[in-house]
């Protein structure tokens, strides 16, 4: 039996688009949000995994990916908005969230905001740490974080950044500007925090204060 084809789709609310992927069927349903400069084709080798477990939808920011660049680069909070509306579309209420990285921030605001549409959040190496939540702090680490990676990791990740367009200064600010733990205490749901053990730009006491304070 043939797996049927992800199903891709462009949506848009209050002025900003989205891409999202579709893959599987059924429940639960994982959401994929991606971090900073990224999209969602760096959730391949995920959404293979997942698609046999429930229906997962990846999605491509605005400005990232294929999505359109806004007139006006969003905040975190407005995009959750954006996504909170996608899902009330589909019907696929309730949801796994998963972010990673940036996508950490939009996804804890989905939970946050719209409570009926989250029933587990998963938040893999969740930003931006309050003792580093500057620009250069962040991009030191990240150079750290990606001095011993292999080649072909370094060329795709390149890659989708230079897909997120010239206003990569402005989203880097939206990023920076939201405050995560003002709302980490408001999530009820249950979450999972995740980092890699070797992980620069997320140190692990970081990780702690977020779990411990959710």
């Amino acid at each position: 039996m043939h797996e049927p084809a992800p199903v891709v789709i462009e949506f848009t609310h209050a002025g900003a688009t989205l891409i999202a992927e579709e893959r599987g069927a059924g429940h639960p349903v994982f959401v994929l949000i991606h971090g900073i400069g990224m999209g969602r084709k760096v959730f391949a080798g995920l959404i293979d995994i997942l698609a046999t477990y429930g229906r997962v939808v990846a999605i491509d920011q605005p400005g990232y990916g294929d999505a359109p660049e806004p007139a006006r680069t969003l905040t975190m909070e407005r995009t959750a908005d954006l996504l909170a509306a996608y899902l009330r579309s589909r019907a696929h209420a309730p949801v796994v969230v998963i972010g990673h990285s940036m996508g950490t921030q939009v996804a804890t605001e989905l939970t946050v905001r719209h409570p009926a549409l989250v029933e587990r959040l998963v938040l893999v190496a969740p930003t931006v740490d309050v003792s580093a939540r500057r620009a250069a702090p962040q991009l030191w680490r990240l150079f750290r974080d990606l001095a011993p990676e292999n080649p072909l990791v370094l060329y795709r990740g390149a890659r989708e950044y230079l897909r997120a367009g010239p206003n990569l200064r402005r989203k880097l600010h939206a990023m920076l500007a939201h405050r995560p733990e003002l709302a980490y205490p408001r999530v009820v749901v249950p979450t999972l925090v995740i980092r890699g053990a070797d992980d620069q730009v997320c140190p692990r006491s970081w990780c702690t204060t977020v779990s411990a304070t959710i």
